[in-house]
């Protein structure tokens, strides 16, 4: 009885932990908008073309898509159907919250688990889903870093970081991406980790990982790209090679939003005749399009989601 009971207050608590990410989600992204007044960020929307936000808004709700389908490639890999709204729900709901929050497997993991559990999806099964999606966005980075580096002027990577660590970067990505097919390909064996079994899955299931993290990253740069092009004459090929190293760096250091990471690679994208407050526009409009928006309408229709519920068990 005491076991059971503890096992009944550990899913509780990993259910709540979910609303408690939100909250961190939310918490982060005012501490990152804070040091703005209202006038500031409304100049800074206003003095970018309505056309480049509209455009930035499309690629981002097509990017918060890209990432939905994360979770719909993760229950095919599980081996388990459910309807399309609810592992899009859950997808943009858990990246909207991990995106800000950081630690994207434990604070999107707790929003999945909360919400996985009420459709019948076992907490085992949720363990892989949460790992598999990890690793389509590791396949996807490693794939698009390659890309980035040979489409990256070098001083821009330098910019970014040493050539050690850059260097370091384009091995791994090589090597992680020959070896994970290898293991599509040929491995066999299940992996047991903690009680939870993984199989690896097919090389066609892989390349679909590619396809769909690769969609999700190319929106997430094409969002900023809408927004600084009004100032910045720079080449799409150049930009979205800075963007992905400094994206994966930006993951890599568990920096919410890789808030820092941005703001070096745009002080050399930007030319030096450029002003700070030009800069400024583009980093704020970006969070607030990419990061903040999908964050507010998550939350309404996370809690909306949870008032109905809760209405239904009262009747």
């Amino acid at each position: 009885m005491l076991i059971k009971n503890k096992k009944r207050f550990f899913k509780k608590l990993i259910s709540w932990s979910g609303l408690f990410f939100f909250g961190l989600a939310a918490f982060m992204i005012y501490r990152q908008l804070a040091k703005y007044t209202l006038v500031e960020i409304k100049d800074a929307i206003i003095a970018v073309p309505n056309k480049n936000i509209f455009y930035a808004c499309v690629a981002s709700f097509l990017g918060y898509m890209a990432l939905s389908s994360y979770d719909f490639l993760a229950l095919k890999y599980i081996k388990h159907k459910l309807a399309t709204w609810k592992w899009i729900f859950a997808g943009f709901i858990g990246f909207a919250v991990s995106n800000n929050a950081g630690h994207a497997i434990v604070s999107g993991g707790a929003i999945r688990y909360r919400l996985y559990t009420r459709w019948r999806v076992q907490a085992a099964e949720i363990v892989k889903m949460v790992m598999f999606s990890g690793f389509t966005y590791l396949v996807a980075c490693c794939f698009l870093v390659m890309l980035g580096f040979f489409l990256s002027p070098g001083h821009l990577l330098a910019s970014i970081s040493s050539p050690l660590i850059n260097w370091s970067l384009m091995i791994f990505s090589i090597g992680g991406l020959i070896f994970y097919l290898w293991v599509c390909a040929y491995y066999k064996k299940p992996i047991i980790i903690k009680e939870v079994e993984f199989n690896a899955p097919s090389v066609k299931m892989a390349i679909a990982q590619m396809i769909i993290g690769s969609a999700d990253i190319l929106m997430a740069s094409l969002v900023l790209y809408f927004v600084m092009e009004s100032y910045v004459d720079i080449p799409f090929v150049t930009f979205i090679g800075a963007f992905i190293v400094a994206q994966v760096l930006g993951v890599y250091s568990q920096v919410p939003g890789g808030l820092g990471v941005f703001e070096l690679v745009f002080t050399n994208l930007m030319p030096e005749e450029e002003n700070q407050a030009n800069l400024f526009a583009i980093l704020v409009l970006y969070r607030i399009i990419y990061y903040l928006l999908p964050l507010v309408i998550s939350g309404i229709v996370l809690f909306s989601y949870e008032i109905r519920l809760a209405r239904r068990k009262k009747k």
